[in-house]
């Protein structure tokens, strides 16, 4: 039963009136403002004495006034891990009453109490948090020692952008000779060897060409009105876009069969070590498929990701022997095949518990006539089993290792499977894409965007001279070694770069079984055709250190490398 009090009501207020309270309010308490504690509103008196639970003000006015700075009033609407930087640490001999004045200001936030509870468990007061090193929630970085290599990373950037105290603008405005020669040196997989500093690169010829000779990319297949990377999570993308094979069978037919042959051709290039690598970019997985020798291993490898259950179980039907590499079982890495019955884990009951099991049969007479089931159609999954298989799908550790002659099942896999163009939506009836450093058959020739922009920073003394390079489209793993080698000649050794990376890819640096006996004088022999420069070729073959993860930041000072992933 609610208590009559003089001056509050419990009905529902509308939210004009609401407002019109509670500018009411803030009028009060500013007429009110004096050196002592303010007294409380007589709604709000009222409301206490009924026994409501209301919420805390802000801190007082007298903490505000007083003669001293104005407090600005804390945004409702920010991020609790982007406020503003705190002040200097107060030092040791504080007077515990300044101390104790402090500790209300967390409970003035109320309302943002789950999310305190969520970075800090138990209640923290201002003194402790500013001693509290800033924690970042976004993504964890590795640090690593420095050196005169970064580490190989075989994930897709979306982005890159380059920054530096030295002007890009050698790599804006390309002339046509200089275009036209960086389209030939890519062409004819020329060596281009630069100085370790350029005085003047504007007027470096060799260095324009060899800029224009990195943004080169080959692309299957082309539709300049579709963007065709990347393709997880490009429906929004392409939505609107004009599909006329959306509804053509025939179309699509045609499609389909011009990609398997531009595929067969990229795969052949791989086995015979013309062509590095390439990648294989449908709606819901990517591949990468690696030629012997690179990320140190002996044989083709192709790595699959992410993966679903279905799609390996479908493998396993089609006999591709494969691994998951990031799913590790009694201490070695799970194996799955799709050998026929009676071979390993899929015999599981053997033919002598069969004729134990059905010896009642013929005792009564009549075993030959009732069908003796197949072993195998009655195998059930462990339930624990299945479920585990199914909560990795989508995720990094679903990724999918085909070695060796598999990789040959595994094409002809994907050319006849059905689950690679997608059935219905945007990119309904449109083949996967194939990117590669190298021509290919019914390949076309793409250009990586690149701009440069100049700012002005505030420093110490002033402003200063920022200048940037962009670098947009599908940037694989020689064209990011290739663009730093570049910048570390123009850029007199010193510059920095963010790292943008497609997702789904950044699990295609995970430490693989390799081959420790491989020589990589033998390597550099064999793929010495290959398109790459020897230093680009030398930093492949290196095994991956990223684990799950790729690089995002990296820095260059006085020719030497730091990185964080």
């Amino acid at each position: 039963m609610a208590l009559a009090v003089p001056g509050y009501s419990p009905n529902f207020k509308k939210p004009p009136e609401t407002l019109r309270l509670r500018r009411k309010r803030v009028r009060s308490r500013g007429a009110a403002a004096s050196p002592g504690e303010q007294p409380e509103p007589a709604p709000r008196r009222a409301a206490l004495a009924a026994g409501l639970l209301l919420r805390p003000f802000p801190a007082s006015a007298a903490g505000r006034g007083g003669g001293g700075p104005a407090a600005t009033r804390r945004n409702p609407f920010a991020r609790l891990d982007n406020r503003p930087p705190a002040a200097a640490e107060p030092p040791d001999g504080q007077p515990r009453g300044q101390q104790e004045a402090e500790g209300p200001f967390l409970d003035s936030n109320q309302e943002n109490d789950l999310l305190w509870d969520e970075k800090f468990p138990e209640r923290t007061t201002v003194n402790e948090l500013l001693q509290t090193p800033q924690v970042s929630f976004s993504e964890s970085y590795t640090p690593s020692s420095e050196s005169t290599e970064l580490p190989v990373d075989w994930s897709i950037k979306t982005r890159l952008l380059f920054t530096s105290s030295q002007p890009f603008t050698w790599a804006d405005h390309l002339k046509a000779q200089e275009e036209a020669q960086g389209v030939i040196q890519h062409c004819r997989a020329t060596e281009v060897t630069l100085p370790q500093s350029i005085q003047d690169p504007k007027v470096s010829t060799e260095l324009r060409c060899a800029f224009q000779q990195s943004l080169i990319y080959w692309l299957h297949p082309a539709f300049p009105w579709l963007p065709l990377f990347p393709r997880i999570g490009a429906d929004r993308k392409m939505a609107g876009k004009i599909s006329p094979w959306a509804n053509d069978e025939t179309l699509q037919h045609i499609l389909m069969s011009d990609w398997s042959v531009s595929f067969t051709s990229l795969y052949n290039l791989l086995k015979t070590k013309l062509c590095p690598y390439f990648y294989v970019c449908t709606y819901q997985f990517t591949i990468l498929f690696r030629a012997a020798g690179l990320a140190g291993n002996d044989v083709i490898t192709a790595l699959i990701s992410p993966t679903t259950r279905g799609i390996r179980e479908a493998m396993k039907n089609e006999g591709i022997e494969f691994s998951l590499p990031l799913i590790k079982e009694n201490g070695h890495e799970k194996k799955a095949t799709g050998t026929s019955q009676g071979q390993g884990e899929e015999q599981v009951i053997s033919d002598e518990d069969e004729d134990e099991s059905f010896s009642w049969l013929e005792e009564m007479g009549v075993r030959d006539k009732i069908k003796k089931p197949d072993v195998l159609s009655i195998k059930l999954y462990p339930l624990c089993k299945e479920k585990h298989e199914v909560q990795m799908d989508h995720r990094p550790e679903s990724v999918v290792l085909v070695k060796g002659m598999n990789t040959l099942t595994l094409l002809n896999f994907l050319i006849n499977s059905k689950s690679l163009i997608a059935s219905s939506g945007p990119q309904a009836g449109l083949p996967p894409t194939l990117l590669s450093p190298v021509a290919f058959r019914g390949a076309t020739m793409q250009m990586l965007k690149a701009r440069s922009v100049n700012v002005k920073t505030q420093a110490i003394s002033g402003y200063k001279d920022q200048f940037s390079l962009e670098i947009t489209g599908p940037v694989m793993p020689h064209c990011l070694h290739s663009v730093t080698m570049l910048l570390q000649s123009s850029q007199k050794g010193s510059f920095s770069a963010g790292l943008y990376t497609h997702e789904p890819t950044a699990v295609f640096n995970a430490c693989l079984p390799v081959n420790e006996g491989l020589d990589k004088e033998t390597v550099r022999e064999e793929l010495a055709n290959c398109g790459l420069h020897p230093k680009t070729l030398d930093q492949l073959s290196l095994t991956p250190i990223l684990g799950k993860s790729s690089l995002r930041h990296v820095e260059m000072s006085d020719y030497v490398y730091n990185w964080r992933s």
